[in-house]
């Protein structure tokens, strides 16, 4: 128990896949505006990557390893991904319209997001069994939704600062995501 527990802070907060690996930076820094859609798009990646990395793990050990067959694990993983993006997409059309609407093209590509490929990748790296590669999932994807909706509340109370003219737009919200960096690492005295 206590080895999950590592695991699932390490993951939310001491290796943050957003601040700290600076992986999924299209979708933390494209759907950050509203607090609402970062909500939403952190609810999604929540779902996405436990399922995903559940079914890699199982797949990984079960499947492929038995076969003799990891060299396909990139392979076998991104069709994975894509398939559970497509129930997530296909679930938020018919049950919450907005929310679909108010992701955009940013709920497809959490099937390219490189952290849902890149936790299903490091699950088999750290060597983690199908628990344990779940428990990592789960709290990258906490540890996600937690730096995206940090930033878009933050994005909200900087549309009304008055910014230098060079500062505005992009530039105010890159530096932002640098200084939240620099404060998640912070958590890395955590072990």
């Amino acid at each position: 128990m206590k080895e999950l527990l590592m695991i699932a802070v390490g993951s939310a907060l001491v290796n943050n896949v957003v601040l700290s690996q600076f992986l999924g930076l299209c979708p933390f820094l494209g759907v950050s505006k509203k607090m609402d859609t970062a909500a939403g798009m952190g609810a999604a990646v929540i779902f996405v990557l436990t399922l995903s990395s559940f079914c890699t793990s199982l797949i990984y050990q079960f499947v492929l390893v038995k076969t003799g067959m990891e060299y396909l694990q990139t392979i076998v993983f991104i069709l994975v991904i894509a398939a559970l993006v497509q129930l997530v997409e296909m679930f938020l059309k018919k049950m919450m319209p907005p929310l679909y609407k108010s992701l955009g093209v940013y709920l497809p590509l959490i099937t390219t997001n490189c952290a849902v490929l890149g936790v299903a990748i490091l699950n088999v790296q750290n060597e983690y069994n199908v628990l344990e590669g779940t428990v990592n999932g789960f709290a990258t994807a906490v540890g996600f939704t937690i730096s995206i909706v940090l930033m878009a509340g933050l994005r909200e109370k900087i549309e009304y600062n008055d910014i230098p003219k060079p500062f505005q737009g992009m530039p105010i919200v890159l530096l932002t995501a640098g200084l939240m960096s620099i404060a998640f690492f912070g958590f890395s005295g955590l072990f």
